[in-house]
């Protein structure tokens, strides 16, 4: 099939001679990861759904944009959370990070960028590196440092284990 346009993020899938039959035992889980589909030029291919979003380059590489199931939407805007995460991963200032959509009060949905912060961290230019690189939309109204992000016990983020922000901050430090 014809590659998708440079810049425009998908699922990536993976097929080909060595792909499994499925998952042992999981038949439920298979029907949602493996697909069959009919690609010109090829016919029928069956194809594993990996749940990562990936882009093509203009140099032909594909650079990583996440996870699926990290995808929210936030005022009418479909955002890659794990996109965010990247970007904010290469600030100075930031050992980990996890981006997460809060409704602490019905009706008013925020971007919260929780931090374990190395060094001098400062939201503004955490801020500035996500605009450098991000639109508007999909930079954090908060940022929460934290001295280590809860895991769940196979060592995962646990994004339920994370904080509920205090929203008592000054605006400078919600951003625009």
């Amino acid at each position: 099939g014809r590659p998708a346009p440079v810049g425009v993020g998908g699922e990536l899938c993976i097929a080909g001679d060595g792909l499994a039959r499925g998952y042992l035992g999981r038949p439920d889980l298979g029907a949602e990861k493996f697909a069959t589909l009919e690609l010109p030029g090829l016919g029928p291919t069956r194809l594993y759904r990996t749940g990562d979003v990936a882009r093509w380059r203009a140099d032909g590489d594909l650079d990583f944009a996440g996870r699926r199931d990290h995808q929210v939407k936030l005022r009418g805007f479909r955002i890659e959370l794990g996109e965010i995460e990247a970007v904010l991963g290469t600030h100075a200032g930031v050992g980990q990070a996890v981006v997460q959509v809060r409704e602490d009060q019905p009706g008013d949905q925020r971007l919260v960028a929780y931090v374990v912060a190395m060094n001098d961290f400062v939201p503004d230019e955490a801020r500035a590196t996500l605009r450098a690189k991000l639109p508007e939309y999909m930079v954090p109204n908060l940022f929460v440092t934290l001295p280590a992000l809860p895991l769940t016990p196979n060592g995962k983020i646990d994004r339920k284990a994370l904080p509920a922000p205090s929203w008592q901050h000054s605006p400078a430090d919600e951003g625009a």
